[in-house]
């Protein structure tokens, strides 16, 4: 029986992984987004244990230059558990004015680094990059908790990411892999 080649253009691991949906509407990525941990890049639906991701991580932005500057969330969609995220989305991480071609070391971190410690499930930790319209003042957040970053991109006028991924990570002691 001859195969039928698929016309259908691959899915997008961000909507496979619900991040797309949970967190963010549906995007073109325009800016390379590089995250590592310990030299570990982060790829999009990876696995990594709290161990690995204690401290921040690297941070590479591509773009055009140094004028242009970019905001980068990091955030658990999955808080305090999967099954019940009523405290959708936790807000591990916020850095405004990072400028093109370099880092977030560049930039203007407004909410300090926390790094994840799933108490129970497998978490997703998303990373999302937007691109600012000029240096602007970002104030921190009252909490941690409840954070939305649709809400937040819209308070500050950023408009939809041009870039995202985000891993998976469980507590040390778990195992077993997200189930998509």
């Amino acid at each position: 029986m001859p195969r039928i080649a698929s016309t259908s253009a691959p899915r997008d691991p961000l909507e496979i992984g619900r991040v797309i949906g949970d967190v963010l509407d549906p995007f073109n990525r325009s800016v390379t987004l590089r995250i590592s941990y310990n030299n570990r890049v982060v790829t999009t639906g990876g696995e990594f244990r709290p161990s690995e991701v204690v401290s921040q991580p690297r941070v590479e932005i591509g773009g055009d230059d140094l004028r242009t500057f970019y905001t980068l969330v990091m955030v658990d969609p999955d808080a305090p558990s999967p099954s019940n995220p009523h405290l959708r989305e936790y807000l591990h991480w916020l850095v405004t004015d990072i400028p093109g071609t370099t880092g977030a070391s560049f930039g203007q971190e407004v909410v300090c680094y926390e790094s994840p410690r799933p108490p129970m499930g497998i978490h997703r930790f998303v990373f999302v990059l937007f691109q600012q319209l000029g240096r602007q003042t970002v104030y921190p957040p009252g909490w941690r908790p409840n954070f939305i970053t649709r809400d937040f991109a819209e308070l500050y006028n950023l408009g939809l990411p041009v870039a995202a991924v985000y891993f998976n990570c469980q507590r040390e002691g778990g195992c077993g892999g997200r189930r998509l």
